[in-house]
């Protein structure tokens, strides 16, 4: 398996390398990347890897910036020193988080953990890939329930400018600027909306058609979206998400 490794100490790179040395699984790395930074530059011009053993704290920041300038398909086993990130790293890819000194029969436990995913996705594809054309028709949420204080309010789904998530939690947005926390992920909301009328810009923001004001070309060939009602942050959809976006709000 073709694999990239993004740790910036060369000693924990070395050891990494050797470890994975006596695996007894086909390993070859293409390449030890130091920094956030060179991680997305090299990410940007190569094909994806098979699998990315990911350190968290680098000398530029946490390696979780990396996914908001990449779109990353392949798993990610995060290697780090330090435990609190452990939730945060299975919003990432993760499917697996390895705590430094690197445990020879843990890295071999992860490497394994791969494996099986991998042939139950290959021996599954068919199946995943026909799932979208198995779902009922009509069979999106047609409202969301949320609780405001000690009461229940029920909104409807037109109703929702946007979603974002923010210091580990989600909000929803409704287009009269109301703002309801959420007890579930953007991942799995994502599934629940209409994706003709809802699109994922970004890892933060997943955005209602309908609340969006302007459209803006940004550095890079990115994009800056205007929803509303506004937000204080600039809203990046990537160069690698572009194309796609438009596609999207052209249907």
């Amino acid at each position: 398996m073709k694999c990239v490794i993004i740790e910036d100490e060369k000693p924990a790179a070395e050891k990494l390398l050797s470890l994975l040395a006596l695996t007894d699984q086909p390993v070859t790395v293409e390449v030890v990347l130091g920094s956030v930074q060179e991680a997305i530059e090299w990410l940007r011009e190569h094909a994806s890897p098979e699998l990315i053993f990911m350190d968290i704290e680098l000398s530029d920041g946490l390696s979780f910036k990396i996914f908001e300038h990449i779109n990353i398909e392949c798993p990610v086993i995060f290697i780090t020193a330090y435990d609190e990130y452990w939730q945060e790293a299975f919003e990432y890819n993760s499917i697996d988080y390895l705590l430094k000194p690197v445990k020879p029969e843990k890295l071999e436990a992860a490497l394994n953990k791969y494996q099986k995913l991998k042939q139950h996705f290959t021996a599954n594809y068919q199946a995943l890939a026909n799932w979208p054309l198995a779902q009922p028709q009509g069979g999106y949420k047609k409202r969301f329930l949320v609780k405001r204080g000690t009461d229940y309010i029920s909104i409807k789904t037109e109703e929702i400018a946007y979603f974002y998530a923010t210091h580990k939690l989600v909000c929803m947005v409704d287009s009269a600027g109301q703002k309801f926390i959420m007890d579930q992920s953007l991942a799995d909301i994502e599934t629940q909306v209409d994706p003709a009328v809802f699109y994922r810009v970004n890892r933060k923001y997943l955005v209602n058609m309908s609340a969006i004001k302007r459209i803006k070309t940004y550095p890079k060939s990115k994009l800056l979206l205007e929803v509303t009602p506004l937000v204080t942050e600039d809203i990046i959809i990537s160069q690698e998400n572009a194309a796609a976006f438009k596609q999207w709000m052209g249907q």
